[in-house]
């Protein structure tokens, strides 16, 4: 029988080959195997990113390819959230697989008091050190902003420091950074009402602009945005609402100024979600399609940010899957992170080249 070639086949065999020389098998990444009639060939990878931990529940991971083609994953955990004993824990995947967790920032104040901490977000800026943005605070009514950075990928990291003012830094998904420098940051705010916030800045993170609260047509109300740079200009911002579907509004000026907040298509369960722009053009959103509960996670997928269609399940059946980050490696395939039940994070490949709508 002739081997099957082509573009998708090829990209496969070289992720396999790259495993195997890594020193382990593509069947040991399967934590759970995926039942035959859910395989989709765009899914390369669905792994723990841990099975032993200190800590009794996990939420909220981010993740960001480093310089030299790693991986990090970051999330909170604790006895649960609004734990007092949260911190946040980080974990590496090279070519021998993921690291064991390790706390790398906690909510232990100058006074000696701990707090919960809540929602790390790592971003990569170009030209600067990597940054860590996360929350302190007894809830998110009155969450503190806290940034700190490595210069080594993530090894090391400076003394965290509080975030200016009022500005809180991303409430859940990686900020975007424009061609001419701009960094977007999709925040929001719980102190007052769920209010959208963009800030930004032009000087490399060492300043910020808080624009917002994003006007709303009706009586919207959103938190946790994530932001879309389409090639025509328009950026898109999406985000998590109370209203039973995802929301969105768009600028035109670099995000200086945006359109009043409607509802989409899209179901939302009062939940987090997480989208990417591909390089070749597409947008690529992961969210839970339900208006009750937060299963099942699919990833679906657009050409113009208005019709979405899904063309992935990662996860379906009872309990908790949910707050996806999700984000688009140097070698062209998508990474996933997520919260699997509260009691672990998964990490997910696709190779979006497979991606088709169903």
């Amino acid at each position: 029988m002739p081997m099957r070639s082509g573009p998708a086949v090829e990209a496969k065999r070289a992720f396999r080959l790259h495993l195997l020389l890594s020193g382990f098998m593509v069947a040991v990444l399967f934590a759970a195997p995926i039942p035959a009639a859910d395989r989709n060939p765009s899914l390369l990878v669905s792994e723990f990113i841990f099975t032993d931990a200190p800590f009794a529940q996990c939420h909220a991971s981010t993740v960001i390819e480093t310089a030299n083609g790693e991986w990090l994953a970051a999330w909170f955990g604790g006895r649960h959230e609004k734990s007092a004993d949260t911190a946040i824990w980080m974990a590496r995947r090279d070519a021998k697989g993921w690291s064991a967790p390790q706390k790398i920032a906690d909510g232990i104040g100058a006074d000696g008091k701990r707090q919960p901490v809540w929602n790390p977000v790592l971003f990569q800026p170009r030209g600067g050190p990597l940054l860590l943005f996360y929350k302190v605070g007894p809830d998110p009514a009155q969450w503190r902003g806290m940034l700190t950075s490595s210069n080594d990928g993530g090894r090391n990291w400076a003394k965290p420091g509080r975030l200016p003012g009022d500005v809180l830094g991303p409430a859940k998904n990686k900020p975007i950074e424009l061609a001419d420098g701009t960094i977007l940051s999709p925040s929001s705010s719980e102190s007052d009402g769920w209010r959208l916030v963009i800030e930004r800045s032009t000087d490399h993170g060492r300043s910020w602009q808080r624009i917002g609260p994003l006007a709303t047509a009706g009586s919207i109300e959103a938190i946790q945005p994530t932001l879309l740079a389409w090639r025509s200009g328009r950026i898109q911002l999406l985000a998590r609402s109370r209203q039973g579907r995802i929301v969105e509004s768009a600028s035109t000026d670099g995000g200086l100024n945006w359109s009043p907040l409607r509802t989409t298509s899209l179901p939302n369960p009062n939940s987090g979600i997480d989208a990417v722009m591909l390089r070749d053009g597409r947008a690529l959103l992961v969210y839970n399609p339900s208006r009750w509960r937060r299963s099942p996670l699919r990833v679906a997928i657009s050409g113009d940010g208005r019709i979405w269609r899904d063309a992935l399940k990662l996860e379906d059946g009872w309990g908790e899957y949910s707050y996806p980050a999700v984000i688009q490696s140097a070698d062209g395939l998508v990474h996933v992170t997520y919260t699997w039940k509260r009691e672990r994070i998964r990490h997910a490949v696709i190779d979006p080249r497979q991606l088709a709508p169903r």
